[in-house]
């Protein structure tokens, strides 16, 4: 994802070519939104700004006091700035990222939670010492959002949503594992629930509606994917899913025994998308998700409540701040950031 491959060079416009290679904007003032409730964040807003300062970035904290308020200050402040950073989980993030979409305003996201999907997805550091100069000095990626229009207010993601194993991952991981091992609790805790579900035979009956067209099946799992990988590359959705195609991927899985589930993972973990009948993708621009029963849905480990889940695409919606990519690099898959500040 982060570098550009002669593929994709080909697809664009001679415009979009030179919007790319095109210098921006230098940031003079930032708006930086910071979650005071995130652990890692507090520790590490003093280095944010620091580093924002010697950048000669004029940087003014603004810090969120409830869920949703940092979309509020940024519908309040971000005009009168030239960019705006987070500083939090990817909660914090994509609420940002809502209420910046559709503006020229770029974001620059800092790692401040537990999994920093978004930061780990674009090969963003989580040490906002190294972080900051490199988003300054980077590129922006205009970026399609998922748009959860069956949440009151519509929610967004970035990365991916979903209903099965990783939303029993995201209500099951303790916080104090989530202190202790940071993202390798999440691993650990999808570990268990995938376990648990194959053993256990706990799938649910699926209602997959994409643009039109219905899909019915039992399931573990089922991702709205926007983003092709997570945890800093170590698994991939399914083939060919990008973050700027104005499409939304569904990937459904539903292995009927334990030999199933493995070769699932291994197929994941290994990039192998050969035809497998527990496997199964669908592209779209409008995605509902129905289930018998009602299940758990998270977004960007955002837990969002019980399902049906109603979702469209919002179409390079974003301009996300990124580390310079070299031009020559092949993968569209981004480098993996390092796992610790």
């Amino acid at each position: 994802m982060g570098s550009v491959s002669p593929e994709d060079l080909a697809l664009l416009t001679p415009s979009e070519e030179r919007a790319r290679e095109a210098r921006r904007s230098p940031v003079r003032r930032a708006l930086l939104i910071a979650n005071p409730a995130s652990r890692l964040g507090k520790r590490r807003l003093p280095r944010a700004v620091d580093a924002l300062q010697k950048a000669g970035v004029d940087c003014q904290v603004a810090f969120t006091e409830r869920p949703g308020h940092a979309a509020e200050l940024v519908l309040e402040r971000s005009a009168h700035y030239d960019a705006v950073f987070t500083l939090g989980g990817d909660g914090t993030a994509m609420e940002a990222a809502g209420a910046l979409a559709g503006t020229s305003r770029p974001l620059g996201v800092l790692a401040g939670g537990t999994g920093n999907l978004l930061a780990r997805a674009v090969g963003i550091p989580l040490d906002p010492r190294r972080a900051v100069p490199m988003l300054l000095g980077g590129e922006e990626l205009h970026i399609d959002l998922g748009r959860i229009v069956s949440c009151n207010p519509p929610r967004h993601f970035a990365v991916a949503a979903g209903v099965g194993i990783d939303a029993a991952m995201v209500a099951e991981t303790p916080s104090w594992l989530k202190r202790r091992l940071g993202v390798l609790a999440y691993t650990i805790t999808a570990t268990r629930a995938a376990l648990r579900s194959v053993l256990r035979r706990e799938f649910f009956h699926v209602r997959l509606t994409v643009d039109g067209e219905v899909f019915e099946a039992a399931a573990a799992a089922v991702m709205i994917a926007n983003f092709g990988a997570v945890l800093s590359d170590r698994i991939t959705f399914g083939p060919g899913i990008r973050f700027d195609d104005g499409v939304l991927d569904a990937c459904f899985y539903s292995p009927r025994n334990l030999r199933d589930a493995t070769r699932i993972m291994w197929r994941l973990l290994r990039r192998d998308f050969a035809s497998d009948y527990a496997m199964v993708y669908r592209s779209g621009r409008h995605i509902r998700v129905e289930t018998d029963p009602p299940r758990l849905a998270q977004a960007d480990g955002e837990l969002l409540g019980m399902t049906p889940l109603e979702i469209e695409i919002a179409p390079r919606a974003v301009r996300l701040l990124v580390p310079k990519q070299p031009n020559d690099e092949p993968s569209t898959m981004p480098p993996r950031a390092p796992d610790r500040a």
